[in-house]
This record gives structure tokens, sequence and C-alpha cells, in this order.
């Protein structure tokens, strides 16, 4: 099988989607206080990642041009599988230690900090990505995906800077991170399709 530029940048743009898809499953079944199956999901967003990194890695070393935006998708996929990681192997330990020791509650929750600020900065180059892809575009969807990137990147930079809580109840840096992410895949169809 031969991996033109074309097949990683399609290859990114359908595990974009599925990322999204994934982080949306996950968003509504913590809503609905459902049992998470966190290890399952977690795990496969970790696969996910993983494999991002490698196809968005050799769509950079391929691309002729917007390389930042291959170069952000990468870092941005590094970053994810580091907050996964995080989640899946520290959060339970950490829980367990502030129930049994209350005073081990602040590091809990420094923990948690620690994986929403990772995911706040992959959101961030998502955003960064998308901003660019859609100012090269130049029609009606190239400036609707550079005006949410824009709302994605300025709402997880201040999610990153400032905690989750800097809008309230309001879920604008995830919400929007991911319809960056989702306008991000659809661009990148499309980038590749004008190859």
């Amino acid at each position: 099988m031969d991996f033109t530029f074309k097949r990683n940048a399609n290859t990114v743009a359908a595990l974009l989607l599925i990322a999204a898809i994934t982080q949306a499953v996950y968003t509504a079944l913590y809503i609905a206080e459902a049992d998470v199956p966190r290890q399952l999901l977690w795990g496969a967003e970790g696969l996910l990642f993983t494999l991002l990194a490698a196809f968005a890695g050799a769509a950079l070393a391929q691309a002729r041009n917007l390389q930042i935006v291959w170069s952000a998708i990468t870092a941005a996929a590094v970053l994810n599988v580091v907050q996964v990681g995080v989640g899946l192997t520290m959060f339970g330990p950490f829980r367990e230690a502030a129930t049994a020791v209350p005073d081990m509650a602040p590091a809990a929750s420094a923990v948690v900090a620690f994986s929403f600020m990772v995911y706040n900065a992959a959101k961030v180059l998502l955003a960064l990505a998308l901003i660019v892809v859609g100012l090269s575009r130049g029609k009606a969807l190239g400036g609707i995906s550079a005006l949410i990137g824009v709302v994605a990147f300025v709402s997880n930079t201040l999610s990153m800077a400032l905690g989750r809580g800097f809008s309230g109840e309001l879920p604008i840096a995830g919400g929007s991170g991911v319809l960056a992410t989702i306008l991000l895949a659809v661009c990148l169809f499309a980038l590749s399709s004008d190859d």
C-alpha cells in the first residue's frame, strides 16, 4: 500500500472525525450520569491519537504547503496521548488516595487540572490548524472554519490559563474544540481532494 499525501491526509481527517465522535459520546454519557466505560473509551482514544500522530507526521513530511497545519495536528495528537494516559493511569489511584486520606484531595484535583490543561493545549493546536486551513480556503467554509477556529483558540487558551471554570457552566472550550475538530476534518477532506 502506498501512503501518499492524499491517503495520509484523508486518514488524518477520518481519525479527527472519530476522535470528535468519541469525545461527544463520552460527554453525553457523562452528562446522562451513565456508567461510562472509561477504560474502553479512553483506551480507544489512546490508540486513535497515537495513529493520528503517525499519519499527521507523515503528512507533515510530505506536505508542499500548510506545514503548520500538519505540525499542529501532530503535536495535538501527542498531547492527547499524554492527556488520555494521565486519565487512564492517574485518575483512579489519586481518587482512591483522596478518599482514604482527605488531605490528598488537592493532589487529586491537581492531576485532573493538569489533564485538562493538556487537553485544552491540544485543542488550541487543532484550532490553530483550523484557522490556517480556513484562511487558505477563502470560501464560505473557509470563513466559517476560521471563525470557529478563533473561538476555539481563544476559549481553550483561556481555559488553559484560568482553569476549566472560566466560563462557568458553559462548555465553550470543549464544545468549540470538538466543533473545530469536526470542521478541521471536513477541510482536510476538501484539501486532499484539491491536491
